[in-house]
């Protein structure tokens, strides 16, 4: 069995086709997904969908790409996070990509507000999903100066350099690949992907985007995230058995998750 360790499951793409969505993870032995909450508006659509489904988890953060949006609150994090279907906190971390002419001075909310839920991640003891873009150095610096390899997590849908990969590993931290890594233009990536041990790595959709090869360019799913899991475990050269029961075993190992909750 798989699991998609990254999902955006209340995004609008899913509403009318929720059912059939869930359906389809259970045909391609997807067991269970991560709901990943990106702001505080639509957090409590992701918290029902943990809800409801037993097989559904959910996080609590905003997005560092969200800008204008509530600001998430040390409390308002810790707060939430006591929920039993909560699992992580994020997604959060930094995002250069798209700072285009603005300076690096005025990114520093992005930073303030990563500072925020690593402070909240240790004070709950929920792990972090890190979301990092073109800020490697900024993203491995503050969490160094926050103390975050007290609680660890991972560094989803990673596309940055192996040097990258490894220095978060040393931190604690898992490594989630999603289709992107399936692509044929993503060359560097697979030599990442080949280098990162299979005990330190999840698997992931990123759903609706970024659907793997030969789904690419449609609307992804979690059940699609065993393309992402057959690909890996080809170019790594290790049975698919053993690629679905590692990272199936390093997502509960990751997120800590109870066993009353499986």
């Amino acid at each position: 069995m798989f699991i998609d360790s990254h999902c955006h499951l209340d995004f609008p793409e899913f509403q009318e086709r929720l059912p059939e969505v869930l359906a389809n993870m259970a045909a391609c032995k997807v067991s269970h997904a991560l709901c990943v909450s990106v702001d505080i508006p639509d957090f409590p659509k992701v918290l029902q969908l943990a809800q409801e489904h037993a097989h559904l988890f959910a996080s609590v953060g905003v997005h560092p790409d969200y800008e204008d949006t509530p600001e998430p609150t040390f409390d308002f994090l810790v707060e939430q996070a006591k929920h039993p279907k909560i699992i992580a906190i994020g997604e959060t971390g930094l995002d250069y990509y798209r700072m285009g002419d603005r300076s690096y001075e005025s990114m520093e909310w992005q930073r303030e507000r990563f500072r925020v839920h690593i402070r909240a991640s240790i004070a709950s003891r929920k792990p972090l999903i890190i979301h990092t873009r073109s800020a490697s150095l900024d993203t491995l610096k503050i969490l160094k100066e926050e103390g975050a390899d007290r609680i660890g997590g991972v560094l989803h849908c990673f596309t940055e350099s192996t040097e990258m990969a490894l220095a978060a590993i040393e931190m604690g931290f898992f490594i989630s690949f999603s289709g992107i890594v399936t692509f044929k233009s993503a060359k560097e990536l697979q030599d990442t992907c080949k280098q990162v041990p299979l005990e330190k790595m999840l698997i992931e959709t990123d759903s609706p985007y970024l659907a793997p090869i030969p789904y690419r360019g449609k609307t992804n799913e979690p059940a699609w995230v065993s393309k992402v899991g057959e690909f890996i475990a080809e170019l790594k050269g290790v049975p698919l058995n053993q690629l679905a029961e590692q990272t199936s075993s390093n997502f509960f190992q990751c997120f800590q998750v109870s066993k009353e909750l499986i």
